[in-house]
């Protein structure tokens, strides 16, 4: 399996679809047992072409990963490792450093700030971005973003960083396509979009437009519901990261870079989910029919 990849401003590529560890394999407790579960299942992932692995300090999955990583047999310069700082962000270098002893690795290929809404203050946010330009000029990560990040974030963030972030990972899908045009606005400063719980109206969103015209379309294409909606994402240059706990699944999601969906039905599936909002994420950070 080949994914394609979307350039980034400071050079480097993502693949455009990720593997999740997060969600369904998130743990309470970091210092639970290892879930070898989840480690046979990233050999997997790695065995099949799905070179974007995506974890975070928060999840509890850093061992997991470091340990998949170390028994595949795929050289370290054909993989991307994303993970997260959340809970270390007043010391970002020593978070990193913590990350990449349990990710058995020397660097990440991209460290996102995890959550605004932890640090609480403008003045924090300023201050962990400096950590991570710090790592960054280490080489420890090769390129930085942010997570969960709303444009105000940004624009705190903008005002003293001397690096910009590359990334911004946050919840996206048809129900919620982030008025006020902020995924322009985050490309006019550099700043492409990873999502997250791309699979909403599908799952956890169930109830809207989208129930009786995904069936459709997945017909029209001849694959899953699952599909129309990763391939929606990358058509707009959006880098999905999904999970599953199932190998058929896998294998299901690995094909969404190779469904091309017609303009129309993209613009069909849009329309229909400005419809109706979802937002699973934070929701308690936003007022109801906020769809920012």
């Amino acid at each position: 399996m080949q994914i394609p990849t979307l350039p980034l401003k400071d050079g480097n590529a993502v693949p455009m679809l990720g593997f999740g560890t997060g969600t369904t394999w998130y743990k309470n407790n970091p210092e639970d047992p290892l879930s070898l579960q989840l480690v046979e299942l990233l050999k997997a992932a790695l065995a099949q072409g799905y070179a974007h692995i995506d974890t975070a300090d928060s999840y509890g999955t850093e061992r997991e990963v470091g340990l998949a990583i170390q028994q595949s047999s795929i050289s370290r310069e054909k993989l991307f490792i994303t993970t997260k700082v959340q809970d270390g962000w007043e010391d970002v270098p020593a978070a990193l450093d913590a990350s990449l002893e349990r990710l058995r690795l020397e660097y990440v290929d991209l460290y996102l700030l995890h959550n605004p809404y932890v640090i609480g203050s403008n003045e924090g946010i300023q201050a962990a971005w400096k950590g991570l330009e710090i790592v960054k000029a280490q080489g420890k990560a090769k390129s930085i973003g942010i997570s969960n990040f709303q444009r105000h974030h940004i624009e705190t963030l903008l005002q003293t960083c001397t690096i910009k972030p590359v990334m911004n990972q946050l919840e996206f899908h048809p129900y919620l396509q982030r008025a006020n045009d902020f995924v322009p606005w985050m490309r006019e400063h550099d700043i492409e979009v990873s999502s997250f719980k791309s699979l909403a109206p599908i799952t956890v969103g169930k109830g809207g437009p989208l129930d009786e015209l995904l069936p459709s379309l997945a017909g029209k294409y001849k694959v899953t519901e699952s599909v129309v909606l990763l391939s929606w994402c990358i058509g707009q240059n959006i880098s999905p990261i999904t999970t599953t706990s199932s190998q058929s699944r896998l294998d299901e999601y690995s094909t969404a870079t190779e469904v091309v969906l017609e303009p129309a039905d993209v613009e069909e599936i849009t329309q229909a989910g400005l419809k109706y909002h979802f937002r699973w994420w934070g929701k308690y950070f936003f007022e109801p029919d906020d769809r920012s």
